[in-house]
């Protein structure tokens, strides 16, 4: 069985707030624990009404006092918004909490919007080459190779680094640092087939990594039925639709047959956006897990359930995992 993960960007649904979306957070994360669930992920995105996961550092170390056992990590922390420095201090302060269990993904994108950016950053004019001398500088203080400027906490730690992406650009650069790559195939799958096939090609093997490692961006909505799922999944359809034209909101509540309302480019753009997930009971979620690994065959599947109930999104969880868990359990 591939290994499954949790990324979770603490979605604040419609008549609740930031407050109770984290306290779901935590709560998501010791139901993913109980269930074998191999990490526990958060995002960095801004000036998202609907999104609680902003201070990522911050969510991660309340999720690590909560639970005990299942690795905790960002999914990513947009490093050109942040001095490497402060990352290291800020995952090395993490990793001195809760040792042995704290994941660092970077990517290079801003995670919001010119005008988000423009304040995070004071300056949007970085160089190209800036993101992986950005990586390299972080790899520095961890390593304690940075000369007279020292990462305290952060030094000396050994905190894995992923390279995320959704273009070739994140592939090539994972691939040629040694590093593990997470695609954003959950939302971005365009460029699936040709990122996984320039990083396993052009892989060149760390001190951390020995070869390629691949983990994939998942949607999963999983009720009793396939009617009820695919109902579960039209919040995230009315989320997405309202990012791509300038108005982001909090989660809204399901709708039935919202799709059959847009315009037909507007739906061929959802199938797309959502073509990598699984939608329907256990055994339709089964098949569409079991086709997916077939084809692009991950070393491990990032899950992710933008699912306006939060007792519903838990139970997603428990019957994704019990579904894919079933086939090895009739074998035995």
């Amino acid at each position: 069985m591939v290994p499954l993960s949790v990324l979770d960007l603490a979605p604040i649904v419609e008549g609740s707030d930031a407050g109770q979306a984290l306290r779901n957070s935590a709560e998501l994360a010791r139901h993913a624990e109980r269930l074998g669930y191999r990490r526990f992920w958060m995002a960095e995105h801004h000036s998202m009404p609907g999104i609680a996961s902003a201070a990522t550092a911050v969510g991660l170390a309340y999720v690590g006092t909560q639970t005990s056992t299942i690795r905790i990590g960002a999914g990513g922390i947009m490093l050109p918004n942040h001095a490497p420095l402060t990352i290291a201090e800020q995952f090395g302060t993490l990793e001195s909490l809760f040792p042995g269990r704290v994941d660092l993904g970077l990517g290079r994108a801003p995670g919001t919007d010119q005008a988000a950016a423009f304040a995070l950053r004071r300056n949007l004019n970085a160089d190209e080459n800036q993101f992986p001398n950005d990586v390299l500088e972080l790899q520095g203080y961890f390593k304690g190779a940075s000369g007279r400027v020292r990462a305290v906490p952060g030094e000396g730690l050994d905190i894995p680094l992923w390279i995320l992406g959704s273009s070739l650009f994140g592939a090539q650069l994972a691939a040629m640092l040694g590093l593990p790559y997470a695609f954003a195939s959950h939302f971005a799958p365009q460029m699936l087939d040709d990122a996984i096939r320039v990083y396993r090609e052009t892989f060149r093997p760390s001190e951390q990594l020995d070869k390629p490692y691949v983990m994939l961006g998942f949607n999963a909505f999983v009720a009793d039925s396939d009617e009820e799922a695919e109902l579960l999944s039209t919040s995230i359809q009315q989320a997405f639709v309202a990012l791509r034209t300038g108005q982001p909101t909090k989660l809204p509540p399901p709708q039935a047959g919202y799709a059959e309302t847009l315009p037909l480019q507007a739906r061929a753009i959802l199938r797309s956006v959502l073509s990598c997930s699984a939608i329907g009971n256990p055994d339709t979620a089964r098949r569409q897990v079991d086709q997916f690994v077939d084809r692009y065959k991950p070393d491990e599947l990032m899950v992710t359930a933008q699912i306006h109930d939060h007792q519903a999104r838990l139970k997603s969880y428990l019957l994704l995992m019990e579904a894919v868990r079933q086939p090895a359990a009739s074998a035995a």
